[in-house]
């Protein structure tokens, strides 16, 4: 059972991870992305540490048998409470309200984990138990009440969520709604497979009933999957846009590769080191920079009779002007950079023109361009290397 907690706590926790590709700074200086990472890591850590291996362990170093008990059931009263400064922060207002739900729910756990501890110390609870401690000592004093004691505070943070992403999600549209779903769906998770099954195991304890089944088998893996699925819904609106965002990135650069080809001699931007590691949008920024430093370095070689010439083609050819256009500044700049490759003088025509993907913002006209220098590579072969027929007089 120890590896399934351990392999939910590193999905759970790597949410974060991905969070943090950020600048730091930003990362600090954002209240929401510093606590929905806050809260994914406790979470992480509560499954860490309620997994036997890691139980045993913790007992051993100590020299106290359950130890890690009330390190658990603390770890679990602080993912509550990041859980609710979380939704808090999610939620905004004023910051001066913010500030002060945020204290009163640090203030309200802070009392909560200071009990637990208490109620520890207090007890007799010498017989170490790895699985059952929960049931084990139910009957147990200052041990039954530190159990009870836990799970209503877990419970309250969970039925509040709850009660939030409802009302909340009324008023929200879009990725935001479907976040607050997943979190709805993983705390009702919580409450019933979890829970609501470590209540029961409990309280048939008291009654002198054993359904020690419930709290060892049923709730561990209900508690490892509705964790799962709240990670998923605070990350999904943050991440998720990004993610699309990276997605789009990656296909220009793909796109934009015809044009670098063909440009890439000419360019003299500095390239990165090891680029391999960079996310889509870095190395599309680099690509793009490198074109455009390109470009600039082609455009006295730009002959305005090679575009005039693939213009009037394509226009004979049903072209719309816009493509008509596009094939000719593509013929005009693979005409430039078969000038600049062979050395050649630069033409006495205009060479200051502005290509279109030059006026527009993004990368949308270089993907234009791109897109036409790859589109019909036979008729822009010939329009580029067809000689101008002579003058006659």
């Amino acid at each position: 059972m120890s590896l399934v907690v351990y392999l939910a706590a590193f999905v759970f926790g790597m949410t974060s991870v991905l969070l943090f590709r950020r600048p730091r700074r930003a990362t600090l200086a954002d209240p929401l992305t510093l606590s929905t990472c806050a809260a994914i890591i406790l979470g992480a850590l509560v499954l860490v540490c309620a997994a036997p291996a890691t139980l045993a362990t913790v007992n051993s170093l100590t020299g106290v048998p359950n130890f890690g008990a009330p390190l658990t059931y603390g770890m679990l009263c602080a993912y509550s409470c990041a859980v609710l400064v979380l939704l808090i922060n999610w939620r905004g207002g004023s910051r001066e309200r913010v500030r002060r739900m945020v204290l009163r729910s640090v203030a309200a756990y802070g009392l909560l984990v200071a009990v637990i501890v208490v109620l520890f110390l207090l007890a007799d609870a010498d017989t170490e138990r790895l699985t059952d401690l929960d049931t084990y000592y139910a009957n147990t004093p200052f041990m039954r009440e530190m159990i009870l004691l836990y799970l209503v505070g877990h419970s309250a943070a969970m039925l509040v969520m709850c009660a939030v992403c409802v009302k909340w999600g009324r008023e929200v549209r879009g990725l935001l709604r479907v976040g607050l779903r997943l979190i709805l769906v993983g705390a009702l998770l919580d409450v019933v497979g979890f829970q609501l099954t470590k209540y029961t195991a409990v309280v048939a304890r008291w009654y002198g009933h054993d359904l020690d089944f419930l709290s060892t088998t049923v709730a561990p893996p209900m508690a490892s999957l509705a964790a799962l699925l709240c990670s998923a819904g605070f990350a999904l609106p943050r991440l998720l846009p990004a993610a699309r965002a990276q997605w789009r990135g990656f296909g220009d650069y793909r796109r934009l590769g015809p044009l670098w080809y063909l440009v890439r001699p000419a360019s003299t931007a500095p390239r990165p080191g090891a680029s391999w590691w960079q996310l889509p949008q870095a190395r599309l920024q680099w690509r793009e920079v490198s074109i455009h430093d390109g470009l600039l370095a082609l455009a006295p070689y730009f002959d305005r009779r090679v575009r005039e010439r693939a213009r009037d083609t394509a226009l004979r050819a049903g072209r719309s002007p816009h493509e008509a256009r596009l094939a000719a500044e593509a013929a005009m700049l693979a005409d430039a950079a078969r000038r600049a490759a062979a050395r050649e003088e630069p033409p006495d025509t205009d060479g200051g023109y502005r290509l279109h993907a030059t006026e527009v913002s993004g990368t949308s006209g270089l993907v234009e361009l791109a897109r036409a220098l790859h589109g019909a590579p036979s008729s822009l072969t010939r329009t580029v290397t067809e000689p101008e027929e002579p003058h006659v007089a």
